[in-house]
């Protein structure tokens, strides 16, 4: 269903309903669709962990790189 700006106004709790129940809402301005109302979907928790055991992280990644150094703050490499 097709329906403008003004008319969706007025029968919003309907429209709601509608795409609730898997009917397909659009709201359109001068005939130009502009939005679809769809059912809200929560986003999943998100998993800590998920690579654990996957990556080594070398013992050395904290240590400073002189030729980055070098790059941010200028001097000799």
């Amino acid at each position: 269903m097709i329906i403008n700006v003004s008319k969706a106004k007025a029968n919003l709790s309907k429209l709601v309903d509608m795409a609730y129940h898997g009917e397909k809402v659009i709201i359109a301005k001068n005939n130009l669709p502009l939005v679809e109302l769809v059912v809200h979907k929560p986003e999943a928790k998100r998993k800590l962990g998920l690579l654990a055991g996957q990556i080594k992280i070398p013992d050395n990644f904290m240590d400073e790189d002189e030729e980055i150094n070098a790059m941010f703050y200028g001097g000799h490499s």
